[in-house]
């Protein structure tokens, strides 16, 4: 790939296709000097993506960090004769993004179902959906108010970011900051479960 993302970064060779398939090559032999090479060029790049198809800053700079992270433990299947490292990259953060966009749905749509469960008598669920609800209860409990009372307003009462803001005497940005952050610490917490559940 050429472009303003290499702009200046061309050695002695000039030639930024063989230079890109050098550090794959070195990154595909464990040279760590050659991750944090790609990082320095590409980061901002998949920052970029990242943002703009999230529209958070902190889940674009987890997307960031869970990217590098992969690239290291993937890098055998970089293929420098089957595409550049950038497109190699590009194609992580698609997965990464698609990954962060899963947990956000998990988590909205188990708040929203607690709000049906209080009323109703709940329908059959397996025991991952159970505990996944659980923690959602349980971390709501933790997280105190205002955060807490936000969020259920928000998922379970279904109620708009302008009443919850009247309703509470808070500003409207600070609403919208309880529910991305309190969102993200949800979402942080169903992952956990996640991974430590056993293959």
């Amino acid at each position: 790939m050429t472009g303003p993302w290499l702009g200046g970064l061309v050695h002695v060779h000039d030639d930024p296709d063989v230079e890109s398939a050098e550090l794959a090559a070195r990154l595909r032999g464990g040279d760590r000097e050659a991750l944090a090479e790609m990082y320095r060029r590409w980061a901002p790049l998949v920052h970029t993506i990242a943002l703009r198809s999230l529209g958070a800053r902190e889940d674009a700079e987890d997307v960031v960090q869970q990217v590098f992270v992969s690239a290291w433990h993937g890098r055998a299947t970089l293929r420098p004769d089957r595409g550049s490292p950038v497109a190699w990259l590009v194609g992580i953060t698609k997965h990464r993004v698609a990954d962060v966009r899963t947990q956000r749905f998990r988590t909205h749509r188990n708040l929203q179902a607690l709000a049906s469960e209080a009323a109703t008598q709940p329908p059959p669920v397996d025991d991952s959906d159970l505990a996944e609800r659980l923690l959602l209860v349980h971390e709501l409990e933790r997280m105190g108010d205002p955060r807490a009372a936000v969020l259920r307003m928000a998922f379970i009462e279904d109620r708009t970011h302008e009443d919850i803001a009247r309703a509470l005497d808070l500003p409207l940005g600070t609403v919208k900051s309880h529910v991305r952050r309190g969102l993200i610490q949800l979402r942080d917490r169903l992952k956990e479960v996640e991974h430590a559940a056993p293959e």
